[in-house]
């Protein structure tokens, strides 16, 4: 349905079929089979699939902006996903909610996050202007919001955590849980408006490179989750991950920067 509603309501963007809409036009227009659009590749088919299946890989490993922003953006997402192994079982042992009802448990996460992105969505490009004031708005202003998202989401590890361990009325851990949705979305998006200012033409193949190592770290991650929280409890299993979020907190200042440098300090044959 949401691939059907793309196709059917939104423009096309990219700039290599729209030069090569143009060009197709002029050429209906004038007759002149020779125009070319300025993008068009002369690559073979067969050439142009090896390379959009390299590409991704070629920028995670050998630019370092990439690769950096790739392990935060995982680091994240491995947390969030930890925290989902706890919900079913600590709302439906502690708080006695069926098994039926439990997936409302993820209520507070949904929540934070659908109003994170409405903020985010409000408050991203008129800060990137500001930052920039009349000079150019350079991708490095998209990846500021992550500064105080990062702090959302330590905080609300700890929350969350710390609320089931003393037998706080659920409502309590699902507050928390808001607080990390509400934080986590801006790291996620803050990276994905940042991939394509910087690279543009090849925007694509950078979210690409970032959400393979986000997916591997998603997935992996939680695998620890069972002995972890068996051995330290939620409170201090949930710190721990607040713990390792909270030493993630320079990488964002870091990233803004020193991210032009990092980005700039290989030319990369793409």
């Amino acid at each position: 349905m949401i691939v059907v509603l793309y196709c059917t309501l939104m423009s096309e963007t990219y700039p290599v079929i729209l030069l090569e809409r143009k060009a197709e036009n002029l050429r209906k227009q004038t007759g002149n089979k020779a125009l070319r659009s300025k993008l068009t590749s002369e690559l073979s088919p067969a050439v142009v699939i090896r390379r959009g299946i390299e590409r991704p890989m070629k920028l995670l490993v050998l630019s370092p902006i990439v690769l950096a922003l790739s392990v935060f953006q995982g680091i994240c997402f491995g947390c969030l996903y930890l925290l989902f192994t706890t919900f079913s079982e600590v709302f439906t042992k502690q708080y006695r909610w069926s098994t039926g009802s439990d997936g409302l448990s993820f209520m507070g996460l949904g929540v934070g996050m659908a109003l994170s992105l409405v903020f985010f969505g409000r408050y991203s490009d008129p800060l990137a202007k500001r930052l920039a004031g009349k000079g150019e708005i350079k991708p490095e202003y998209r990846l500021v919001p992550m500064i105080p998202a990062t702090l959302l989401i330590t905080g609300g590890l700890f929350w969350y955590g710390w609320s089931i361990q003393a037998g706080a009325h659920w409502i309590v851990p699902i507050l928390g849980t808001g607080l990390v949705g509400f934080g986590y979305m801006p790291v996620i998006l803050a990276i994905m408006t940042y991939l394509v200012d910087a690279f543009e033409e090849w925007a694509a193949s950078a979210m690409a490179a970032s959400t393979i190592l986000r997916s591997i770290m998603g997935a992996l991650i939680p695998l620890a989750g069972e002995s972890m929280y068996d051995a330290m409890g939620y409170g201090w299993g949930n710190s721990l991950l607040g713990f390792i979020t909270l030493a993630m907190l320079p990488f964002p200042t870091l990233f803004y920067m020193y991210g032009e440098r990092m980005r700039k300090s290989r030319k990369l044959d793409l």
